[in-house]
């Protein structure tokens, strides 16, 4: 692995904007994913408006780099987002790091793409968007 092509200047800055969405005790929503190439793990808490869009992020995570940019993408994309549209977005994630589809269109995914040839990395890129399917979907938050 190339290190360097994968952990540049900018992947490190965005995984340390990770930090700009704090796990709050008042962020109701709350699923957790691990992923079973690397062992990273990833809290989240959703908050969601009347209509199910998220409104607000905040996550914890023991992720590498590439992980935590990844979270930080999805943080800073998900406002405005539907249970459904996050769904599609994690399959059309699913799909296109397994060579099935094109980059999905989701802001700022572009900064990590040099991770998809790298299968060791596909579980840390896709913990936000599961773990946020497991707190929209849990029998608790409904």
């Amino acid at each position: 692995m190339n290190a360097a092509r994968l952990y540049t200047p900018d992947v490190l800055s965005a995984a340390v904007s990770l930090a700009r969405y704090p796990m709050a005790d008042d962020l109701a929503l709350r699923g957790e994913a691990r992923s079973a190439s690397c062992g990273s793990t990833l809290a989240i808490g959703l908050a969601v408006d009347e209509a199910g869009a998220v409104t607000r992020v905040g996550m914890s995570a023991q992720a590498c780099a590439i992980g935590q940019a990844s979270a930080a993408i999805f943080a800073q994309g998900a406002a405005g987002r539907s249970g459904a549209q996050i769904a599609d977005s994690a399959d059309a994630i699913r799909s296109w790091l397994r060579g099935e589809g094109d980059m999905p269109d989701w802001p700022g995914l572009a900064l990590i793409e040099p991770a998809s040839a790298y299968p060791a990395r596909h579980g840390a890129i896709q913990l936000a968007w599961q773990a946020a399917l497991r707190a929209l979907a849990a029998p608790e938050n409904t």
